[in-house]
C-alpha cells in the first residue's frame, strides 16, 4: 500500500494553544457551575423519543405510510467526483487567510444534527426579518406553581478553546475498467477515513478528532492537509484506491458561544454548535441509526418474535438554553431486524414457505419488504454492503445474463446464472425456483440468490408493522412511566457506553453534569365551554376533573347536523350487525344533540373493490345516485386494507362523497364511547360544533374577526429520490368559536420544506371566508408546524414575505403573527415529587430555565399522559404585529386545545397545527393512490417506485390528485 510522506515544513499540531486538560472557572451566564464530581467528559446526538401516545382513538382505519418527512438526502457539496489521480501531493499550510467557510462550500453541514438547515433568504443582506424577542420575563398566570425535573444537563465548556474544521473530499481512482464517479455510502466514507488515519496515528489522532461520515472532520488539533492516497482490499487478490483531499477551511473559537449565552451576541453562532453537537457524537460502543444510539447486544428478553427484536438506546442533541448549553438526553427504544439470512427472514418474520416456490402476491409481499435492506453475501469475501434494488422478474432457472470478457478481447458472451455460481464459485444454487436479489448499483448488474445473502445489523422494523403480543410488549417497554424513564435518562448519562462515555469530548475540554435540570413551572387555568341541553340553549361547563376531560352525560354539542341522507356501504364480507349497529349509532347521535335517520341506501360489496380504483369509482357514482343529496357514506371494513387511500382519493377529489370508515369488530361492539366518537366525527365533517369556548379568546375580546392558519409540509421517506411534498394549509372558517376549519393540498418540489405559493393559498382560504361572512378576518394568527430552528428565517423571509406580498396585492392589510410548533425534540418534564407514575398535569408551561435565551418560546404540555412520559410542545412566536404577552400567548394556544373536534379533552397540539398534518398525510395518501407507491414497507424508508413523479410533472400531478370536489372544499373531510 501506498502510504504518503509527511511535508518537511508541516507545522506541528499543537500550535502553542497550551489548554489540553487544564481546569477552568464555570463560564458566567446562570447555573451552570457545579461541584468536580458532578461533571464528566462526553460524546452524542439525539431526536425526540417515542412517539406520544394518541390523544383519540380514531374510529377509521390506519394504513399507515406518509409518515412524517425524516432525515435529509444523499452526500452534498463540492459538485461532482473528479477522475484520475494527481500526480503530486500538495500540501495547503494553515494561514491567517482561511479556505473558503465550510457552510459554502458544503451546505449539508448547516443540517447537521443539532437542526435542519438554516435557509438562505432570497431578500438582500440586511433586510432579513429575525425572529422577535420575548416581550416580558415570562408569564405570571397560574391556579399553582411546581418544581420540574428537565433531561436538560448542562454543559461546561472552555471559550478560549478552537474548533479546527476540515473538509475531506474523498474520490475512487479509476483504475482499468473501474470508474472514478461511483457513489460512495457512509460505511465506504468511514471505512476509508478509519484506514488513513490509521496509517498515521500520531499525525491523526481519532479521539481528537469527529467526523460526520461525509465530509466533514472537527479537530482539537492541527491536521495534515493535502492529497493521500488509501488502498483498501475489494476482493480476488485486488486493491481499490481511493484520493483522500483534506482541506482546512475554519477556525471556530467557542468564545462567540459564550457571548451569545450571556446575551452579548444576537444570533446563535451555528456553526460552533453544530461542531460541538458532531464532537457529542462520537460513540463508538453503540450502532448509531440516524440520531439515535443503541446496543449492539442482543438481549433475549427484548426478543420480540418472528425474527424482530427490541432494542433499547437513547437520542441526545446540545441546547443553547436561558441556563447556558445544555445536553438533552432521552431513552429511546426501537425495533430492529435480526442478522439472519434472507431466507429464514421469508420464513419466520413474513411467514411465507418459499420451499415449492412463491406466488405473484407473495413475490409483491417479499419485494416490498427487502427492498431498500441492506446484506453482505456468503459466496465469497468481501466486507461490502449491499443495497437491495428489488426482485428478478425470473426465477433464478431463467435468469441468463452477458458476461464480459476481464480482457476485452471478445465480446460478451450469454451465461445462465445457476452455471455461473457454479462455475465462479462452486456454489450450486439450490432454491432455483425463486427469483434473486436485484443489488444492481450505478447500471452494474449484480443479481445474489436470496439463500446466499445475509440481512446486516441495526436495520429498523416499523413500528406500525408490529402486530398483536409483540406489539404489545414493545409498547410496555418503550412507553416508560416518568419515574422510570427519568431513572432510565440518569443511567444512561452515568453509563460507559453512554454520550458521555468517550474520550473525543474531553480532548476538546468539555465537561457535562451528571444532574439533571431543575426548572420552575406553572399551571394555567383551564376554559370554560360551552355545550348544549336537551332544549338547544347553551350552558356553560366548567372544566373540574384533574385530567381536564368534560363528559356529554345529559349535554348536547352546541351545534348538532340534521343528518337525513346518509348510506352503508357493507365491505365487512358478511360479519356486520347492520340493525344493531345502525340502531345504536342513531340512538347515541340522538343522545349528543346530532339527529340521524335511518340510512337511505344499503349496499354490500366485497374488500377487494378497494384494490380496483375503477371498480371502486363506479361503485362510489352508483351510491350516489341512488342516495339522493347524499351527505355522508359510513363504510365499514372487515379489516385495515391499503384500499382506504383508493376510497379517500376517489370519494374526495372525484365523486365528493364525504366517507366515514370504522373497523367492523368496532360496529359490532356498539361501545359507547366508540359510538360517540363516532358520532363526532361524523358532525364535524358536516359542519357541526362540537364544543366551544365559553369566553373569547384572551387579546381578542373586542370586535373584528380573527383567522388561525395551521400550516405543514409531509415529506416522502428519506431516500425516496422523486416524490413531491405535500404542502397542507387549514383555516378557521369561523369567530368566535373559531372550531371549524377549510383546508387546502398542494404538492410541490421534492422535500422543499417552504411551502410554495403560501400566499395563494391563504388568500384562497381568506376569500372563502369573506364569501361565508361577507368580512374578511382583521387579525391572522399563523402556526407553522415541522420547521426546525434553522428554518425561522425561512419561514419569516419566504413564507410571510410572500404572505404579505399577496396580500397587498389584494388591498388586503390584516396584522399578523406567526407561531412555530415543534414535537420533535427530545425535552421530557418529570414531576418532582414521589409520584413516580404522574405525568405533568395539563396546562403546564415552563417558559424559564429550559428555554431560549433571547427568544419568545415556551414548552406547554396542554394534554393528559396515561401512557409513558407526556412530550410537551414547544411553541415559539417568531413574528408577532399583536404584541402578545407571554401569558395571553399560553392562554390561546392551551384554550385552542380544547377544541379539537374529536376529542372530550385537550389535545397535545394547538388544532390549526393538528389538523394541517391530518390534511398534509391526507394529501400522501392521494399520491400513493394515484401512483401506486406505498411506504408500508419492512424498508419504507429506503423504498422508491418506479412510478414515482419527476418535479417537472408535479403541475399537472395536482391537477389530477389533489383538487377538492367542490361539495368538500370547505368541510373538514380530514376529521
Amino acid at each position: 500500500m501506498e502510504k504518503s510522506n509527511w511535508s518537511a515544513n508541516q507545522r506541528g499540531r499543537g500550535r502553542g494553544r497550551g489548554r489540553g486538560g487544564r481546569r477552568w472557572e464555570a463560564v458566567s451566564g446562570g447555573g451552570r457551575a457545579g461541584s468536580s464530581s458532578d461533571w464528566r467528559g462526553s460524546g452524542g446526538d439525539g431526536r425526540g423519543g417515542e412517539e406520544e401516545q394518541q390523544q383519540c382513538r380514531s374510529s377509521g382505519p390506519s394504513t399507515g405510510g406518509g409518515g412524517r418527512g425524516g432525515g435529509g438526502g444523499g452526500r452534498g457539496g463540492g459538485g461532482g467526483r473528479g477522475a484520475g489521480r494527481g500526480k503530486s501531493v500538495q500540501y495547503v499550510p494553515v494561514r491567517e487567510r482561511l479556505a473558503d467557510p465550510l457552510t459554502s462550500m458544503h451546505p449539508e453541514f448547516e443540517r447537521m444534527d443539532i437542526s435542519e438547515s438554516a435557509s438562505q433568504s432570497s431578500l438582500p443582506a440586511g433586510t432579513e426579518i429575525t425572529p422577535c424577542k420575548r416581550p416580558d420575563s415570562g408569564g405570571k398566570s397560574a391556579v399553582r406553581f411546581i418544581k420540574l425535573l428537565v433531561n436538560h444537563f448542562p454543559v461546561n465548556f472552555d471559550p478560549q478553546c478552537t474548533m479546527l474544521q476540515y473538509d475531506v473530499d474523498i474520490k475512487p481512482v479509476a483504475q482499468g475498467h473501474q470508474r472514478s464517479n461511483i457513489e460512495l455510502s457512509k460505511f465506504d466514507l468511514s471505512t476509508i477515513k478509519n484506514k488513513l488515519f490509521s496509517m498515521d496515528p500520531a499525525q491523526f489522532p481519532v479521539s481528537k478528532t469527529a467526523f460526520d461520515g461525509e465530509r466533514i472532520i472537527c479537530s482539537a488539533v492541527e491536521l495534515p492537509t493535502g492529497v493521500f492516497n488509501v488502498d483498501l482490499p475489494r476482493g480476488r487478490g485486488r486493491n481499490a484506491r481511493y484520493e483522500c483531499t483534506i482541506k482546512l477551511v475554519n477556525e471556530l473559537s467557542l468564545d462567540r458561544l459564550e457571548a451569545f449565552l450571556n446575551g452579548n451576541l444576537s444570533v446563535v453562532p451555528r456553526q460552533i454548535l453544530q461542531g460541538m453537537d458532531l464532537i457529542m457524537k462520537q460513540n463508538q460502543n453503540r450502532l448509531r441509526i440516524g440520531r439515535s444510539f443503541y446496543s449492539t447486544h442482543f438481549d433475549s428478553k427484548d426478543d420480540l418474535g418472528n425474527g424482530i427484536y427490541a432494542s433499547r438506546g437513547y437520542q441526545h442533541s446540545l441546547k443553547t438554553t436561558a441556563q447556558g448549553l445544555v445536553l438533552n438526553v432521552d431513552y429511546s427504544v426501537l425495533p430492529f431486524i435480526k442478522p439472519v439470512g434472507v431466507l429464514d427472514f421469508l420464513w419466520f418474520t413474513l411467514q411465507i414457505d418459499y420451499r415449492n416456490g412463491i406466488s405473484p402476491r407473495q413475490k409483491k409481499q417479499i419485494e416490498d419488504a427487502l427492498k431498500g435492506l441492506k446484506v453482505k453475501v456468503t459466496h465469497r469475501t468481501t466486507r461490502q454492503k449491499f443495497t437491495i434494488s428489488g426482485l428478478t422478474k425470473e426465477n433464478i432457472n431463467d435468469i441468463v445474463f452477458p458476461l464480459d470478457d476481464p480482457e476485452g478481447k471478445t465480446q460478451p458472451k450469454r451465461v445462465r446464472l445457476v452455471d455461473y455460481f457454479v462455475d465462479k464459485y462452486k456454489k450450486p444454487i439450490k432454491h432455483r425456483n425463486l427469483p434473486s436479489l436485484d443489488l444492481s448499483k450505478n447500471g452494474n448488474m449484480n443479481y445474489v440468490p436470496m439463500e446466499f445473502c445475509e440481512l446486516i445489523e441495526g436495520q429498523r422494523y416499523p413500528k406500525e408493522e408490529l402486530k398483536g403480543e409483540e406489539a404489545r410488549y414493545f409498547r410496555r417497554i418503550s412507553l416508560a412511566n416518568p419515574g422510570d424513564r427519568r431513572d432510565k435518562i440518569c443511567e444512561i448519562v452515568k453509563a460507559r457506553d453512554g454520550p458521555l462515555g468517550g474520550d473525543c469530548a474531553k480532548n476538546f475540554n468539555i465537561q457535562v453534569s451528571l444532574k439533571m435540570t431543575e426548572a420552575s413551572a406553572r399551571i394555567i387555568k383551564p376554559p370554560d365551554l360551552r355545550l348544549g341541553d336537551s332544549q338547544g340553549r347553551s350552558i356553560k361547563c366548567p372544566i373540574t376533573r384533574e385530567d381536564c376531560q368534560w363528559s356529554f352525560m345529559d349535554k348536547h354539542v352546541p351545534l348538532g347536523r340534521q343528518i337525513e341522507q346518509w348510506a352503508i356501504l357493507d365491505l365487512s364480507e358478511g360479519r356486520l350487525n347492520s340493525d344493531r349497529f345502525v340502531g345504536s349509532l342513531i340512538t347515541r347521535s340522538s343522545k349528543l344533540g346530532i339527529f340521524m335517520k335511518e340510512p337511505v341506501y344499503y349496499k354490500k360489496c366485497g374488500m377487494d373493490v378497494l384494490s380496483n380504483p375503477d371498480d371502486l369509482r363506479g361503485l362510489l357514482r352508483h351510491i350516489h345516485s341512488k342516495a339522493h343529496r347524499l351527505q355522508i357514506l359510513v363504510c365499514v371494513m372487515s379489516r385495515k386494507d391499503s384500499g382506504y387511500k383508493n376510497l379517500k382519493w376517489i370519494s374526495e377529489t372525484e365523486t365528493g362523497i364525504l366517507t366515514q370508515c370504522s373497523l367492523v369488530w368496532h360496529a359490532n361492539d356498539v361501545n359507547e364511547q366508540y359510538l360517540s366518537n363516532l358520532a363526532l366525527k361524523i358532525n364535524a365533517k358536516l359542519g357541526g360544533s362540537n364544543v366551544e369556548l365559553f369566553d373569547r379568546l384572551p387579546h381578542f375580546e373586542g370586535d373584528g374577526h380573527v383567522m388561525f392558519i395551521g400550516a405543514d409540509v409531509n415529506h416522502p421517506p428519506p431516500r425516496n429520490t422523486s416524490c413531491p411534498s405535500i404542502a397542507a394549509v387549514v383555516a378557521t372558517m369561523n369567530w368566535p368559536a373559531a372550531n371549524r376549519y377549510a383546508a387546502r393540498i398542494r404538492p410541490q418540489e421534492h422535500r422543499k420544506e417552504e411551502i410554495q405559493n403560501f400566499g395563494d393559498i391563504c388568500l384562497e382560504l381568506i376569500h372563502t371566508y369573506g364569501r361565508l361572512h361577507r368580512v374578511k378576518p382583521e387579525k391572522i394568527v399563523v402556526f407553522r408546524d415541522g420547521v426546525s430552528d434553522g428554518q425561522f428565517l425561512m419561514v419569516l423571509n419566504e413564507e410571510l414575505m410572500d404572505l404579505k406580498r399577496t396580500f397587498e396585492s389584494d388591498g388586503y392589510s390584516p396584522t399578523i403573527t406567526v407561531v412555530v410548533a415543534q414535537k420533535r425534540h427530545q425535552t421530557r418534564l418529570f414531576p418532582k415529587d414521589n409520584n413516580r407514575k404522574a405525568n405533568v398535569s395539563p396546562g403546564t408551561v415552563v417558559d424559564q430555565t429550559i428555554v431560549h435565551p433571547q427568544d419568545f418560546d415556551f414548552y406547554l404540555c396542554s394534554h393528559h399522559g396515561t401512557l409513558g412520559t407526556s412530550k410537551p410542545c414547544h411553541y415559539t412566536v417568531i413574528y408577532d404585529e399583536h404584541g402578545f404577552s407571554s401569558d395571553e400567548m399560553q392562554r390561546i394556544i392551551y384554550n385552542l386545545c380544547y377544541t379539537f373536534a374529536r376529542c372530550t379533552k385537550p389535545v397535545s397540539l394547538v388544532p390549526p397545527i393538528y389538523y394541517a398534518d391530518l390534511v398534509a398525510y391526507r394529501g400522501r395518501l392521494y399520491q400513493e393512490a394515484l401512483t401506486g407507491y406505498s411506504p408500508l414497507s419492512i424498508a419504507s424508508s429506503a423504498s422508491v417506485s418506479s412510478s414515482t413523479l419527476s418535479p417537472s410533472s408535479i403541475s399537472s400531478f395536482s391537477e389530477r390528485a389533489f383538487k377538492l370536489h367542490g361539495n368538500l372544499e370547505n368541510a373538514m373531510f380530514f376529521c
